[in-house]
């Protein structure tokens, strides 16, 4: 492979730089902001939420509460913040000032309306601002206005009657943004699709409780002794939001782009929602936690992991692990294996051991004398559990044993 990877890729006949967008939220507040980022190397930008000025908003104070776990801290973000609380003028002028100053960034504006008036007549501001495309918001967790955010994406009907009212108001491409907070995220896509959808994003934040106060007994953030469920983020949703992405992408009857958004901090989670399907990602919460800089990485680690597997274009990345991606019932299950130790690498916690006792296979003993584990290939399920509690890097390794039979504990186990 010869030169840099090409990190530019085309979605609804619009050429982004690369795949990196500010996704709509308070990350994408502000012209200032957005061209800041824009000055950092991201390709483009979901606009924060614009509604009409007659449904104003007022944001609960505070708005947002970290989840941390254990001495990690931000895994996941609460908030309660809703659509932009600037008055519309403003928004759309920044809008106008962003694409006469960055014209080659791809401009999204995300708008959420309350009636089909409503969307009509906030798609024909998007449009005649000088947007690139539009995002319908169909999936805040916590809008407390009835009909609209995710209330309007888990109605099927509603989704097609609002996209198909857009699609007939305006000429540049509509993005539906979805919410997870439904049985099968492919319905309300292929709803989307058929009202005139030319792409989807999957996902909005996960309506989720995180936190309670142990002393107080309020879900956080605490709004004056009052908390609510409502919209997380961050790595948490990550998982969440693969599964999301490679389902769309797997739906035979979808035919449209993805945009995928949960969960991204870094260039491998990046690659792995490329692989899982979509065309370009969003961020808030990694933007949260490292500023707009995560975006050099981000570049930089996916440019040199292409030119090491000789791939030279994004749109090469899009969709590789889905072939890979199955049903359960079609494993192998003729192959058996057993974990592995390098007995040479063990500090001699003892971890290993009881977890097999007491969440696995009964597949390993113990030395108490030389404090080491002693594996018993027989009974191990390959479930690989002691690795993952393992303390010590690549100590546990999965093998496959050719002659290894399936393990049928024995009845009063």
């Amino acid at each position: 492979m010869s030169g840099k990877a090409d990190l530019s890729i085309n979605i609804c006949r619009i050429n982004f730089p690369n795949p990196f967008l500010l996704s709509s939220s308070p990350v994408s507040n502000t012209a200032e902001m957005v061209a800041r980022a824009f000055d950092k190397g991201w390709g483009g930008v979901a606009y924060k939420t614009i509604a009409h000025d007659r449904t104003k908003i007022i944001h609960p104070s505070p708005r947002m509460a970290a989840f941390n776990y254990e001495n990690k801290s931000l895994v996941g973000l609460q908030n309660v913040e809703q659509t932009s609380d600037r008055p519309m003028a403003d928004n759309w002028a920044d809008i106008r000032w962003l694409k006469k100053n960055y014209p080659k960034n791809v401009l999204i504006a995300s708008i959420m309306g309350f009636s089909i008036e409503e969307w009509v007549e906030l798609a024909k501001m998007g449009e005649a601002n000088g947007a690139d495309m539009l995002e319908m918001n169909f999936s805040c967790p916590h809008m407390t206005v009835e009909g609209s955010g995710m209330k309007v994406g888990q109605a099927m009907e509603l989704i097609e009657k609002f996209t198909s009212a857009v699609r007939n108001t305006v000429k540049i491409p509509i993005i539906a943004k979805l919410t997870s907070s439904v049985t099968d995220i492919t319905v309300p896509a292929l709803f989307a699709q058929k009202g005139g959808a030319d792409a989807i994003t999957a996902i909005n934040t996960v309506r989720a409780l995180t936190e309670i106060g142990l002393d107080d007994f309020v879900p956080r953030p605490n709004i004056h002794g009052k908390g609510a469920m409502s919209g997380m983020s961050g790595p948490a949703i990550k998982p969440v939001g693969l599964k999301c992405v490679t389902e769309l992408a797997q739906c035979k009857d979808l035919h449209i782009p993805l945009i995928g958004c949960g969960g991204i901090e870094t260039w491998v989670d990046v690659a792995e929602y490329l692989m899982c399907g979509a065309s370009a990602i969003q961020v808030t919460t990694g933007i949260i936690h490292y500023g707009q800089r995560i975006v050099e990485d981000m570049a930089e680690g996916i440019s040199y992991w292409m030119q090491d597997k000789k791939i030279e274009k994004l749109s090469q990345v899009v969709g590789k692990s889905l072939k890979n991606t199955v049903a359960t019932d079609a494993f192998d299950l003729s192959r058996q294996g057993i974990a592995h130790f390098d007995l040479d690498k063990c500090i001699g916690c003892g971890q290993c051991h009881i977890v097999c006792q007491d969440a696995g296979g009964q597949g390993l003993g113990w030395d108490g004398e030389k404090r080491r584990p002693v594996p018993d290939d027989d009974h191990c399920l390959s479930c690989m559990i002691c690795g993952m509690v393992c303390p010590v890097k690549d100590l546990v390794s999965y093998q496959y044993k050719p002659d290894k039979k399936e393990f049928f504990p024995p009845a009063n186990s």
